[in-house]
């Protein structure tokens, strides 16, 4: 079995895949006479055509380190945006896309105050808290068409930190 180490997830690391989604720096506007800093426009959001925007919450079960990585999916007719409620540690994994199926995962560790949004058709592992409760909010397409392909990696890869 083969492993991989997580990376600390940055902007610039995680491009090729989304946009990660976190307030860093200035914000871009002031609003709310003052009181409340917005950092604008984050993400790419996608949602094909017939789609909508829906938000949903996920309570994922906690993994427990090294995690074996054995399932890579992706959604080809919309982006996922993944927002952590829960103040902890999580995994997000993706792969570039080699001809319909992932390459080699990349696995980075992202802050509990960091969240991202997968590029439409991102190959990316399932949601994978690192500790309870491992509740996210989700912005993803909701409308007709098969959106999910899922890839099983045999063998599976070990991800560290």
């Amino acid at each position: 079995m083969t492993g991989i180490t997580a990376e600390r997830l940055t902007a610039e690391a995680f491009e090729p895949f989304g946009e990660v989604l976190e307030a860093v720096g200035e914000p871009d506007r002031i609003i709310n006479r003052g009181m409340c800093g917005r950092w604008h426009d984050l993400a790419r959001l996608d949602f094909g055509p017939g789609g909508r925007a829906g938000v949903s919450i996920f309570r994922a079960e906690a993994r427990a380190l090294p995690y074996r990585l054995d399932l890579l999916e992706r959604h080809p007719e919309g982006s996922q945006a993944f927002l952590p409620m829960h103040g902890h540690d999580w995994l997000v994994i993706v792969a570039p896309d080699m001809g319909d199926q992932p390459g080699q995962p990349r696995a980075f560790l992202a802050g509990g105050d960091q969240g991202v949004n997968f590029h439409r058709g991102t190959w990316h592992g399932v949601l994978t808290p690192l500790h309870d409760p491992g509740l996210f909010a989700v912005v993803d397409r909701i409308g007709d068409g098969a959106n999910l392909e899922e890839h099983t990696l045999d063998p599976p890869i070990m991800v560290e930190i």
